[in-house]
């Protein structure tokens, strides 16, 4: 029985749906779906999960659930902080849907608010770290260091094969660094910077803070470094360098870390912003996203995503990294923080947090109890012989968890929620009284930090309440996101994110765990990670599943490591072939790499789908050496191949593994299950198919399920770690646990019934006007469908990229541009939206082709067109001068609905060639915004 909630979840009702379907020409939603779907593949069951529960009653279980939390007073530290985040920024932009329910900025005209607190976020973090520039963002900081390690192996001029890693970095990211390093062959050497041979490396993570505190100068390790032409990477916390020398000017090349303890909750591991900042020389070699300040065709100073020829959609298996998902909301989070409080108020926290820890490294040191440094900012390493596991008891009995570094060590780390309180509870568990205020202690903190950071005056002007409620507010209203508009975007699934499925998340319960609390301090979080884990392996037909990786991309890396081990184990050292359809998404081919293997492409036949015959001869030229197969289904194109089952059997005959993206999920759940139709492993997007939203481009996450023989190999039991924490971003996984536990079977079973209807719908409304250029069996597509444009270009000059801007005078985002097939747009309606909501779609759509006629019948030469000219900020129709042969009215208000609800793009269509030519990556100057501001 569908729930009262899967109701309101779908757009179209039963008998809407099945209106939509006889449009298609079927009788019914479910006769269109038997008819797309081959049966050959079909799951003909009811899926085995708790039926769909009411809202009132999930939110009441996710209370129950975080009730079995206890969020101790945490002075854990190992890179995770309590800390406090400002209500005005927690209440406007985290539990903001016009923040979290925005796609990724690859439509820069429509991305300007959350672009300009992303070059926020760049400038804070360049400027703190003392380097030219910063990326927006990294999934967490041991990422960042793995990141770092291989860019570091591309711009080093040493002929050394070895990487340094500090023994003083965190375990987590020793951890990731190491299982990223492995398959790549680049040998490790982990230890003391002081024994570091610095010729026999290409590059060195160091440390400071250390894991156990202590600040490290590392000006001489890197200058022996420089000496042998090898790369110096540091860790760094943001924090600290509000205070101390940034690495950048001891000579560091490469600064990573997170930006949690800027206002972003620990939430059990995650999400957080993870960040790389970089010399100018390195940038073309920088992983995840950079923001840059271009034009638009009006002169006005305009940002967008640059340098995206390092994206992997383009590049593939040359693509700099594999990383698609960032930390984008998590950034912006971060961002704000710095900018409600300031410079002034972020050394300030910075001095108090310091402090803390000298008040209570004096009384620890007049308690007869030693410490392991002389120079540290929060964190203190005390030596209590044979007492470690008593003290940490005693702290626990006074609601405070420190960290057991070993039998005769403790750590504790201060931070922006420690009070005196904490700070006397912690001593006493010591057996020493709490001494008098600290005087600052400036020595312990090594060198000071002389140079201003954080000076542009963005920084400056939102601290109080009302100026940083306006300014988020004008910054969302700059953008387009899910809250005001469908998003149509083909393979991104941008479907609703429900608020009841948000709702838990900013609980206490779940958003103030610390990722390393003892297991008696979670069972909430772990009860209901086996709960997801557990559904998640009935609903995808698979054994067990890892909810580590911390983005699609990462879930990716997880199982083909997983493959790459199974083969090891069984003593096939030679397999690291891995096939790849030359439809398949970019990141597939940049992940195979990551996993050691050697990429052959496999062919696509004209309907677009995997040529059978390649691949044949792909498997036997390779059957020796062949590791995997890695195939998207419904495959890229948005189609459902009949032939899997026989793919899967090809490969499998020759001792490969089936890798399934599970990208496409949202067209399967309930009508079909992976593991049943012969794939080993998939990775699924919780931020697409399960309803974690997209935040503006992160945060993520990307489970990995197996059959039963890879099971051994997952994140954390066989491959090591591949995120920081041991369940990822485990704070925003209540989402999709709420929303299976809401929609229950049936409902989940609908949600893809929808989400088929409705893309046929829209290609048999539209496709007179735009060819669909795949379609599968009865000439139906899956979940998506691709429209080809080449014809209309070839006709008249009209781009893909002309219709896509165009939309947005219409009020749409654009759908997605020449992926997988260059000179088209792929759309993706989703089950959420309305009938309504479809056909305002169509009508933008046909009324953009019938603007095209008129530049095919010659009314409107296509430069001067409204295509070209596209999109039309409110500033260029109040011109004095309007030349052009089409009026303002047809420019803004196509439609006559328009008239009542405008978005209004705030800049023209952006220059992206002179934003790479003249690349820019921090805050413009107020002066560049004077003219048009």
């Amino acid at each position: 029985m569908t729930s009262s909630f899967a109701r309101r979840h779908l757009g179209p009702d039963g008998a809407e749906l099945d209106s939509l379907a006889r449009v298609v020409g079927y009788g019914s939603a479910d006769a269109l779906v038997d008819a797309a779907v081959p049966d050959s593949i079909r799951f003909h069951g009811r899926l085995n999960l708790p039926d769909g529960m009411d809202e009132h009653e999930v939110l009441a279980r996710l209370a129950e659930l975080a009730g079995r939390n206890r969020p101790m007073v945490s002075m854990i530290g190992t890179g995770y902080h309590d800390t406090l985040t400002p209500a005005v920024i927690a209440r406007n932009l985290f539990e903001n849907p016009g923040w979290y329910t925005a796609y990724t900025p690859y439509q820069p005209e429509i991305s300007q608010g959350r672009l300009e607190a992303l070059i926020n976020f760049q400038t804070m973090i360049a400027e703190l770290c003392g380097l030219d520039l910063a990326n927006a963002s990294m999934l967490d900081e041991a990422t960042a260091a793995a990141e770092a390690m291989t860019m570091a192996r591309r711009v080093t001029k040493s002929g050394a094969d070895h990487f340094f890693v500090d023994a003083g970095c965190h375990p987590q990211t020793i951890g990731v660094v190491t299982t990223r390093a492995e398959p790549l062959g680049i040998p490790l050497v982990i230890g003391d910077p002081a024994t570091l041979d610095a010729a026999t490396v290409f590059g060195a993570l160091l440390a400071s803070p250390t894991t156990t505190g202590a600040i490290v100068d590392h000006r001489d390790t890197i200058a022996a470094l420089h000496d042998h032409a090898a790369v110096a990477v540091v860790t760094a916390d943001p924090l600290a360098l509000c205070v101390i020398e940034p690495p950048g000017e001891q000579g560091a090349d490469i600064v990573v870390g997170s930006a949690q303890r800027f206002g972003v909750p620990m939430g059990f591991g995650g999400p957080h912003a993870g960040f790389l900042a970089c010399r100018d020389a390195h940038r073309r070699s920088l992983p995840g996203r950079l923001v840059g300040a271009s034009v638009d065709r009006s002169g006005r100073v305009a940002l967008r995503l640059a340098l995206q020829t390092r994206e992997q959609h383009i590049r593939r298996d040359k693509a700099t990294s594999n990383i698609c998902t960032a930390q984008v909301l998590l950034a912006v989070m971060a961002s704000m923080y710095a900018s409600y409080h300031g410079p002034e108020g972020l050394i300030a926290i910075a001095e108090r947090v310091h402090g803390h820890a000298d008040r209570l490294a004096s009384s620890l040191r007049d308690g007869g109890i030693d410490l392991a440094h002389d120079r540290w900012f929060d964190t203190l390493c005390a030596i209590v012989p044979g007492r470690a596991d008593q003290v940490v008891a005693d702290a626990a009995d006074r609601g405070i968890n420190l960290r057991r570094i070993d039998g005769d060590r403790v750590g504790i780390s201060c931070d922006e929620v420690t009070t005196t309180e904490h700070l006397r509870d912690v001593a006493n568990a010591f057996g020493v009284e709490l001494a008098a205020e600290s005087d600052g202690g400036a020595g312990t903190l090594g060198t000071p930090r002389h140079t201003a950071f954080c000076t542009h005056e963005v920084f400056a002007r939102y601290h109080s309440e009302t100026e940083m409620m306006r300014y988020l507010r004008r910054l969302e209203d700059r953008d387009l996101a899910l809250d005001r508009t469908m998003i149509p975007l083909g393979s991104c699934t941008m479907k609703l994110n429900a608020a009841t499925e948000m709702t838990a998340v900013s609980w206490p319960g779940f958003s103030r765990v610390h990722p390393f609390a003892p297991a008696d301090q979670v069972e909430g979080y772990r009860t209901l990670i086996s709960d997801l884990e557990d559904w998640l392996c009935e609903i995808t037909g698979y054994d067990a599943v890892s909810v580590q990786p911390n983005a699609g991309s990462q879930g990716e890396l997880a199982g083909l490591l997983a493959i790459r081990a199974y083969h090891l184990a069984n003593g096939d050292e030679i397999r690291d072939v891995c096939l790849i359809p030359s439809s398949a998404h970019g990141t597939n081919a940049a992940s195979a790499v990551m996993a050691g293997m050697r990429v052959v492409v496999v062919a696509c036949d004209e309907e677009g789908n995997v040529d059978m015959a390649d691949l044949a001869a792909r498997v036997e030229a390779d059957r020796d050496r062949l590791a995997a197969v890695m195939v998207t289904y419904p495959s890229t194109h948005g189609v459902f191949e009949s032939t899997i089952r026989e793919l899967c059997e090809l490969v499998h005959d020759a001792g490969g593994q089936v890798y399934l993206d599970g990208a496409n999920m949202n067209a399967m759940v309930g009508l079909s299950r992976p593991g049943d139709i012969g794939s080993d492993v998939s990775h699924l997007n919780l931020h697409k198919t399960f309803c974690i939203p997209h935040g503006g481009g992160g945060p993520g996450i990307g489970p990995v399920g197996v059959k039963a023989h890879l099971a051994p190999h997952l994140p954390g039991r066989g491959i090591g770690a591949v995120a920081a924490a041991p369940f990822g971003s485990a704070s925003i996984l209540p989402i999709s646990w709420a929303y299976v536990a809401l929609m229950g079977p049936d409902g989940l079973t609908r949600a893809t019934t929808g989400a088929i209807v409705a893309a046929n719908y829209l290609a048999t409304r539209l496709g007179d006007a735009y060819p669909v250029l795949y379609s599968g069996e009865n000439g139906l597509v899956a979940h998506e469908c691709m429209f080809d444009i080449r014809p209309i270009e070839k006709a008249c000059g009209v781009t893909n990229e002309d219709i896509a801007k165009r939309l947005i005078d219409y009020g749409f985002h654009a759908p997605t541009m020449s992926f997988p097939v260059p000179g088209t747009l792929m759309v993706e309606p989703t089950e959420s939206e309305s009938p309504a909501e479809l056909d305002r779609f169509v009508d933008a759509m046909l009324a953009i082709r019938e603007e095209i006629r008129r530049i095919e019948r010659g009314e409107w030469p296509l430069a001067d067109s409204p295509l070209r000219l596209a999109p039309h900020p409110a500033e260029d129709l109040m011109t004095d001068k309007w030349e052009l042969p089409y009026t303002r009215e047809e420019a803004a208000y196509p439609l006559p609905s328009l008239r009542r609800d405008k978005y209004w793009v705030p800049v023209g269509r952006v220059d992206n060639g002179y934003g790479d030519r003249n690349l820019m990556c921090s805050c413009p100057p107020v002066e560049a915004f004077a003219e048009h501001d």
